[in-house]
């Protein structure tokens, strides 16, 4: 049941990032959105130029690990608690959020830079979107 309701809050976290990412891009021109959906470091993966649907079915797969793994917590592990909901929504989401920086060095893509602090705060606060999503789509399902 874990699996089925991680899929669930996985796909609309996914979707609020991978959307507030595009909007983002779109109105600043930080490219935070292709960082998001890069996967051009990855062999194999890297060499194919994929369909955009593709490239957000594997964002998917990322998002539903995370959403499977919240859900696994809260139904196997842990007593609910809202915090501790909460804490787990915002570690998640914050181990997500440091991937900008292997992500940064890694892309053979034009991404932002390392230092480019709207860029970084860009990608912190679509990973604090995800977090919120995360915890609130829990009890939808």
């Amino acid at each position: 049941m874990f699996v089925k309701w991680g899929i669930y809050i996985g796909t609309t976290s996914g979707l609020a990032l991978g959307i507030y990412m595009w909007f983002a891009e779109l109105i600043t021109g930080k490219r935070v959105y292709t960082l998001l959906m890069n996967v051009d470091f990855i062999p194999f993966l890297g060499e194919v130029n994929w369909p955009v649907f593709v490239e957000w079915l594997f964002h998917l797969v990322v998002s539903w690990a995370a959403g499977i793994l919240f859900c696994y917590l809260f139904m196997k592990k842990i007593k609910i608690t809202m915090m501790r909901q909460w804490i787990a929504a915002f570690v998640l989401s914050g181990a997500a959020a440091l991937s900008y920086f292997p992500l940064t060095v890694l892309a053979m893509k034009q991404t932002p830079s390392l230092t480019d602090g709207e860029a970084i705060a860009l990608w912190a606060v679509g990973h604090m979107i995800y977090a919120i999503v995360l915890k609130s789509s829990y009890y939808r399902t």
